[in-house]
């Protein structure tokens, strides 16, 4: 009797179909410890107890994408184990801050389908909500995946793309219970900038740079519990290259963005992202931002700052546009993330 599993391919996902995703896990200081060994990340929040407290916490939080990838690994086996690639994100909700001790669990519906024109392959799109051990939402979001097909001659099902806000609005931002950024520390933080010294408009150039390394891809995919076949699979690949994780790519970019960015803070929402172009062992990856808006919150001393951060590889940020003649992404561009962050008025 067979009991191994092996994913789900393009034909077996249904509209309206809800999946329970396996092995909840209650995340520790090892995660922490090992991202901060994964990527250069120095924001202070989640790197001190004593900075955490002084902005009204009770103790620091992980960082917001350490839960991310977390719940986004549990997703994995059921939604994209046999995909091509991970395309985008929509409607990312941070809903609560993440601390060591805590259970994440995950939960997917799939919410839209469309099979690809060569008839190999087709689009899933699908809602994931992660909750804590007691049902509570930590996290949801709406991504879409190509996922390759099993069986050639099974039938197309009917196209459904869903509508998706195009970010999430500002009003609806999560603010932490408690966060107090009056009596903000900008020396140990370690820049000086707050919400109102940023434009809309403005681009920062992040400088540093950091080339990723076939070691620490396949660490971060351990870690998270990403079990897609081309990352760890040669012979998924017509090339015969791992691709590297997506999550991956943000997370250094994410980290790589303190320099000019040191006080966003807190990630609360990701309106919308997108892979551009697959990224390998031995690319150097450097990243700018763009603030693309700004908000005011209910909170008098938490400001809200729309950011396009933007990853590119092989070459400074600085040196090429984000997108070509005929409107498509220049080629050296890996990642296009649009997000809210929370920083100091």
């Amino acid at each position: 009797m067979e009991k191994t599993n092996a994913g789900n391919f393009f034909e077996d996902f249904r509209l309206g179909q809800v999946l329970t995703h396996a092995a909840p896990r209650t995340v520790t200081e090892g995660e922490r410890a090992m991202n901060a060994a994964l990527y250069p990340t120095r924001f202070a929040i989640p790197s001190s107890d004593a900075f955490a407290r002084a902005c009204g916490l009770p103790r620091a939080p992980l960082e917001e994408l350490i839960g991310f990838h977390v719940a986004f690994g549990k997703t994995v086996p059921d939604i994209s184990r046999n995909a091509v690639a991970n395309l985008g994100y929509a409607e990312c909700r941070f809903l609560r801050p993440v601390y060591p001790g805590d259970e994440i669990r995950a939960t997917s519906e799939v919410i839209g389908l469309r099979q690809n024109s060569n008839g190999r392959s087709g689009v899933v799109w699908v809602r994931s909500t992660a909750t804590d051990a007691a049902g509570a939402p930590v996290m949801s979001w709406v991504r879409w995946v190509m996922v390759r097909k099993r069986d050639l001659d099974a039938p197309a099902p009917e196209a459904v793309a869903p509508k998706l806000d195009a970010a999430v609005a500002a009003e609806t931002l999560a603010i932490p219970g408690g966060l107090d950024f009056s009596g903000y520390d900008f020396g140990l933080a370690g820049e000086p900038w707050r919400w109102g010294d940023y434009a809309v408009g403005e681009k920062i150039d992040h400088v540093d740079a950091s080339t990723i390394q076939e070691t620490e891809h396949m660490l971060a995919t351990r870690l998270w519990q990403n079990t897609s076949q081309v990352h760890f699979n040669v012979t998924t690949r017509e090339d015969g290259k791992l691709l590297i994780y997506g999550g991956h790519v943000i997370s250094l970019a994410r980290a790589l963005s303190f320099n000019g960015l040191a006080n966003a803070q807190i990630i609360v929402a990701i309106n919308a992202g997108t892979h551009a172009a697959p990224c390998y062992a031995g690319d150097t990856v450097f990243a700018w931002s763009e603030v693309l808006d700004k908000a005011e919150t209910a909170n008098p001393t938490v400001g809200a700052l729309r950011l396009r951060l933007v990853a590119v590889k092989n070459r400074p940020a600085s040196a090429f546009p984000l997108r070509g003649a005929e409107g498509k992404y220049a080629p050296e561009v890996l990642l296009d993330l649009d997000y809210w962050a929370l920083i100091p008025r």
